[in-house]
């Protein structure tokens, strides 16, 4: 790797950590305006009828999953 223009020699990224979870740790997603179960999971999981993953995640604050609202914090599992 050529050096860095003013620097000593090349970039060291040993201590440079991916943004990935990797400790197994739910996601969060906030609700916004137009989202529903099934729009959230085709975002976070890249399929639409992913979306009772995350009504049983969030069971205790989804009363109807035809009935969401914005600002609500879900679980991602």
């Amino acid at each position: 790797m050529p050096p860095h223009p003013g620097s000593d020699g090349p970039i060291d990224f040993s201590d440079v950590t991916s943004g990935a979870t990797t400790s197994g740790e739910p996601r969060t997603y906030v609700v916004k305006s137009g989202d529903s179960l099934s729009k959230i999971a085709k975002v976070m999981y890249n399929d639409a009828k992913q979306w009772k993953k995350i009504y049983e995640a969030n069971k205790d604050q989804i009363k109807n999953p035809d009935l969401i609202r914005p600002g609500q914090k879900f679980i991602i599992p």
